[in-house]
């Protein structure tokens, strides 16, 4: 048998926090290893229990959600990162995204739909369909002044990849999934795979998701 997914569910709502382990508590894989109700509680709840995943809510009173990301993502061997929000694509999770969060989740996503998105972060994929892939590019192109020098940075670091890697970091960026990647590429999934890791090393970035946003940076 395979170890359970543990979560930490961070969310200032005690019902929601509630409703969320009710959810993923009564699958058999998933278990939920604590709770918190500030970003504030997370740093000393990662070290005591080694969850898998973080379901983080944004809006919290102490420590918001985006700053506990980018404190969780910046630490050595860091849980995946899911935020919780009521938001279809704002800029504040934009702001997640790019400090390496793995996707995020509405708060009213159906309960089967939750499940497997953990299950899927878990196991190394992160959420972006394309809807929201659609959504984001739309925020990105609105960042405002620096847009630019954004630009310009993301198309030096694409730069440093093969044609391939640039063809699956292209896909990527469209939201496919490893296996849509390689029947549009005529490649297996673990090429794919091992193109998607060469890029994340070559270009520095810790997910899926920052490949993504390069892409959008680079206006491609």
């Amino acid at each position: 048998m395979t170890a359970p997914i543990r979560v930490l569910i961070v969310d200032d709502d005690a019902l929601v926090r509630a409703g969320l382990s009710m959810i993923l508590g009564g699958t058999g894989d998933i278990e939920i290893v604590a709770e918190a109700g500030d970003g504030s509680e997370v740093p000393p709840l990662i070290a005591a229990h080694r969850p898998d995943v973080v379901l983080m809510d944004i809006r919290m009173p102490d420590v918001d959600g985006l700053t506990a990301t980018e404190a969780l993502r910046a630490a050595e061997s860091p849980p995946e990162v899911v935020v919780l929000t009521t938001f279809h694509a704002d800029a504040q999770v934009v702001r997640a995204l790019r400090a390496g969060a793995a996707g995020f989740l509405l708060k009213d996503i159906p309960p089967r739909e939750l499940v497997e998105a953990i299950r899927k972060v878990a196991a190394g994929d992160p959420i972006l369909s394309p809807a929201v892939t659609r959504q984001l590019i739309t925020h990105v192109s609105e960042d405002g002044g620096y847009a630019g020098r954004r630009t310009d940075r993301a198309r030096d670091l694409l730069a440093k990849l093969s044609e391939r890697e640039r063809d699956v970091a292209l896909a990527v960026g469209q939201g496919k999934s490893n296996a849509a990647i390689g029947r549009e590429l005529y490649m297996s999934v673990a090429t794919v795979k091992a193109h998607v890791s060469r890029i994340l090393t070559k270009l520095d970035l810790n997910n899926r998701v920052q490949i993504a946003l390069t892409v959008y940076d680079a206006s491609l």
